[in-house]
């Protein structure tokens, strides 16, 4: 079921009205918030004014059709369709998974099979903006991306291959840029105070995270050594320290 904090906005496009009421019914009944469209242009009309989380498509329609109607809303949007239609041959149902729905079905149709779908699409659709919106939570430096939440790196486009102690050494410092940190405050924000190994174990994570931004062709040397003391981050950059 869907959580009860949320209510999802369903339209539903159909021309005729005894559909619509219907499919209005069940809908309501399960607690979503629901808008009706008679035609294709009165709807995309809707969709252009206000904000839907899924949509319910006829085919068979005067003016604009449901195969027109679901091709125009992928051109701008990404949001769920379900084709509901008396169309049920093969090849309807190929061809409007082809042009962009989601999710086709056949009328007459049962109530429950069709909010089980509608709660599975919703579903997914929030599971991949709860990931988009994980993937926008980044540290951002000329041709270095750093995505906090996934524990992501990217240069140039390419993800790099870090272990998981070498992000941590990267991410405290792009976090702190230009802070100085000494070797063993380092060790103490990444192992612990009961850490008893060589500090220059640092040494060796930093060079590891340098050669492997090398390889992806970062054009600059973003962990810069200050000598006598430890590391700091400056996106500005220099050449590779070997």
């Amino acid at each position: 079921m869907i959580p009860s904090s949320i209510t999802y906005r369903v339209l539903i496009i159909d021309d005729e009205a005894n559909m619509r009421n219907l499919l209005r019914i069940h809908l309501k009944r399960h607690g979503y918030f629901v808008e009706e469209s008679p035609d294709g242009e009165h709807a995309l009309n809707m969709l252009k004014e206000q904000q839907f989380d899924l949509v319910i498509v006829d085919i068979m329609m005067p003016g604009i059709d449901g195969w027109e109607v679901v091709q125009r809303i992928r051109q701008t949007m990404s949001i769920p369709i379900i084709m509901l239609t008396a169309r049920s041959e093969k090849k309807d149902i190929v061809n409007g998974l082809s042009i962009g729905a989601d999710d086709y079905l056949a009328k007459p149709f049962e109530p429950d099979e069709l909010i089980a779908r509608i709660t599975a699409l919703l579903r997914r659709s929030q599971f991949q903006l709860s990931a988009q919106e994980v993937h926008h939570k980044a540290l951002h430096f000329p041709q270095l991306t750093i995505y906090e939440e996934s524990r992501e790196v990217v240069v140039n486009g390419l993800h790099l291959d870090l272990t998981p102690k070498e992000y941590d050494v990267l991410h405290l410092l792009a976090t702190h840029p230009q802070r100085v940190y000494e070797r063993e405050t380092m060790i103490e924000h990444l192992w612990g105070l009961d850490y008893d190994g060589d500090s220059r174990s640092v040494d060796t994570h930093v060079k590891n995270v340098r050669m492997k931004m090398e390889q992806a062709q970062l054009g600059y040397n973003p962990i810069q050594t200050v000598w006598g003391i430890g590391y700091r981050f400056n996106a500005k950059g220099t050449t590779y320290e070997k």
